[in-house]
């Protein structure tokens, strides 16, 4: 089994959120959509929803990545997915962050244990990174939200 493979970021892949950017007031309504079985459609409309105020909690502390490769896909997290970065929330044990490992950009699951450090992939295939003693370790940040295109 390889070791988590480190995410390689193409030059531009790492966009700080603009601070004070206008809203993007999109429609919502207020009827939920049923992912079972189908309920009646309702036309009712609840306030506009402004993404910049639902995906950005600290506007200077955020920033947008994008994947590539599938260490994370059991959380969810595809190649090509955009990663809503937050440096303000804290990194606790279990929380999926996005470090750097000895100069090299990765998105794992934080573990914080008696037996130390881990960066846990979220894909059988690849191996958790275990943080040495001598080894460089900096949290850039929290994944607050994954924005995928179909």
């Amino acid at each position: 089994m390889p070791r988590a493979a480190p995410c390689r970021l193409p030059a531009g892949s790492v966009r700080p959120v603009a601070v004070g950017s206008p809203p993007l007031l999109l429609r919502r309504y207020a009827s939920r959509i049923a992912a079972g079985f189908p309920s009646p459609a309702d036309d009712h409309l609840e306030s506009p929803l402004d993404l910049n105020a639902h995906l950005v909690a600290h506007p200077a502390a955020t920033f947008v990545v994008k994947v590539q490769g599938d260490s994370m896909s059991g959380a969810g997290i595809r190649d090509g997915d955009l990663l809503v970065v937050d440096r303000a929330r804290e990194a606790k044990s279990g929380a999926i962050v996005v470090a750097v490992v000895d100069g090299a950009l990765t998105v794992k699951r934080l573990r914080v244990g008696r037996d130390g450090v881990r960066l846990e992939p979220e894909n059988p295939a690849y191996r958790p990174i275990r943080v040495r003693e001598g080894e460089e370790l900096v949290i850039w940040g929290v994944v607050a939200h994954a924005i995928r295109s179909y």
